[in-house]
């Protein structure tokens, strides 16, 4: 989203994009009951009046979080299973680095909007049309590397829903554990046994990770 050159009235000045950010922190933090125009004031130091300044209310603040996380989210996604790979495997450690190492794809933000989708119908839709969006790309990723449209929805499931439901349940491990294990991961998910350079390119996601700083995967 663009930042807005309009600022509020008030104590510590803010953009629109300043709101929207702060509301994204409080959203993944606190869940959306307490995305509210007096928390995100006193968040920003300033008054409420000032948000009236960026938005028409509460709802069109909640519509553009819902907006920033399909074009963020579902984009990253998208665009990292239409990338072109030598093999199969090679485009499932794309995906990978994507949730992973969050090279565009943010899971602390996911989780809580699916949170948020237990409360609002609205939200429920969105994800159910996200997460479709999400398994074509995977399955049109698995077609272009020769299997069939069957085959290719089924494994698009399976590598989807792995990655949901690993993350769901809050699996504690460490990297070494995680990666030890990468090679049948893989295999599993592919049908094809990885290559030393496959092999390789699903350490470096690993090695991206380490540098990004210390994360649950």
């Amino acid at each position: 989203m663009q930042k807005s050159e309009k600022r509020g009235r008030g104590q510590g000045r803010t953009t629109r994009q300043d709101w929207i950010d702060t509301a994204l922190q409080i959203l993944v933090a606190k869940g959306e009951e307490s995305v509210k125009v007096l928390n995100l004031a006193e968040a920003l130091g300033t008054t409420r009046s000032s948000f009236y300044w960026f938005f028409k209310n509460r709802r069109e603040l909640l519509d553009c979080l819902l907006d920033y996380w399909q074009k963020t989210n579902t984009r990253a996604v998208v665009q990292g299973a239409a990338v072109e790979a030598g093999s199969i495997n090679l485009a499932i450690v794309n995906i990978n680095r994507i949730w992973l190492a969050e090279e565009g794809f943010d899971t602390a933000l996911d989780f809580a909007v699916r949170d948020w989708a237990r409360r609002s119908e609205l939200v429920r839709k969105a994800v159910e049309i996200t997460d479709s969006a999400r398994l074509d790309a995977l399955s049109a990723m698995f077609q272009r590397h020769d299997y069939s449209p069957d085959e290719s929805e089924v494994r698009a499931r399976i590598f989807y829903y792995t990655q949901i439901g690993y993350e769901t349940t809050m699996a504690r491990e460490t990297l070494e554990e995680r990666f030890s294990r990468a090679k049948n991961y893989m295999f599993c998910l592919s049908g094809q046994v990885p290559t030393d350079d496959e092999m390789q390119a699903i350490m470096s996601v690993r090695s991206r990770i380490e540098k990004g700083g210390a994360r649950r995967v």
